[in-house]
């Protein structure tokens, strides 16, 4: 860490800044909603924890650069980021769906 550059302790500092918000959203949410009951908001939960997670790993990883840590750090960030693909691909379809779903409900009121 003592020959860290300017822009190493900027990306360190701006990932735990992210790390910090998505755990503060997380915590937030989980306190104040009943996120688990829906499918959207069990999304928005995995998606934040996924991103911070992320953004946590490259604390990690600056800070414990060698050794085996390194190599189940990476493991990890590769499921994480299987994980972020995966709740993209569910964000799609929901959105897809509701936009079915509005249309839907509206196409009945367009008609005389």
């Amino acid at each position: 860490m003592n020959t860290w550059g300017i822009d190493q302790w900027v990306n360190v500092a701006a990932s735990m800044l992210a790390f910090t918000a998505c755990a503060g959203f997380a915590a937030t949410y989980h306190l104040r909603a009943t996120w688990w009951r829906s499918e959207v908001g069990r999304n928005l939960m995995f998606f934040a924890a996924a991103v911070g997670l992320l953004c946590l790993y490259t604390v990690l990883v600056m800070v414990w650069p060698d050794g085996c840590f390194v190599f189940v750090a990476r493991t990890l960030r590769t499921l994480l980021l299987l994980a972020v693909a995966a709740l993209m691909l569910q964000r799609t379809r929901m959105m897809i769906k509701a936009q079915r779903e509005y249309r839907a409900a509206h196409a009945t009121e367009d008609q005389p």
